[in-house]
């Protein structure tokens, strides 16, 4: 006796129909469009060939297509002695001024940075200032020149009480005073402020300008 299985499949189902759907030919130019438009950067903008770099300590920002920088500044006493001292020095070479320029020397004293006053009494400063007096004794030696000699000479032989003041605010009210001193002379001498800013006078308006701020700031 012989049996036999027969297994029924079902027929495999045709595949199905795909459908060509027409594209609109605005929307497909649309969405190409949208596809290549560049995104907008959300870097910071990148620094330009030539320009100085972007100090440390600054913060950077998007305001549409302005960068914006942001940074602290600070100034310290000392950078602000320098320039006092440096103007001082320059308003004693300056003409176009009537100033008495002897008053230049204590306050040079006492305004002067401790690397300065420390210099002067080295012993470089002291051969300086003795050449210096040695030659003007007994030859010549410019107008221009005997100021800072005078100035070396104060400081080397200035007592010590005079010399602690400096660095202290008496010290700041009395270079104040004779800064004042000097602008009064100044201005009063030119005239008016319009010709103390004429061309022969301006370096020294200016430097008068310098030495009589930055001890004001230096009190508060």
């Amino acid at each position: 006796m012989s049996i036999s299985l027969r297994l029924a499949v079902p027929p495999s189902a045709p595949p199905p129909t795909l459908r060509r759907r027409q594209l609109n030919p605005r929307a497909c130019s649309n969405a190409v469009a949208v596809a290549i438009s560049p995104l907008p950067s959300l870097r910071p903008p990148r620094a330009l060939r030539g320009a100085a770099p972007r100090p440390s300590g600054a913060w950077w920002r998007r305001r549409g297509d302005a960068a914006v920088c942001c940074a602290s500044a600070h100034v310290s006493a000392e950078t602000m002695q320098w320039a006092s001292v440096g103007a001082a020095a320059l308003l004693m070479l300056a003409k176009g001024t009537s100033v008495h320029k002897s008053f230049l020397v204590p306050f040079l004293a006492l305004q002067a940075p401790s690397e300065v006053i420390a210099w002067i009494k080295g012993d470089y400063g002291q051969w300086t200032a003795f050449l210096g007096l040695l030659l003007r004794l007994l030859y010549f030696i410019p107008g221009e020149l005997e100021l800072p000699l005078s100035t070396m000479l104060f400081v080397s032989i200035a007592p010590h009480q005079f010399m602690n003041l400096r660095g202290t605010q008496d010290s700041v009210i009395l270079s104040l005073m004779i800064a004042a001193y000097l602008a009064f002379q100044h201005f009063s001498g030119a005239g008016s402020v319009r010709k103390a800013f004429d061309r022969g006078a301006i370096v020294a308006t200016l430097s008068i300008i310098c030495i009589t701020l930055i001890p004001l700031l230096l009190l508060f």
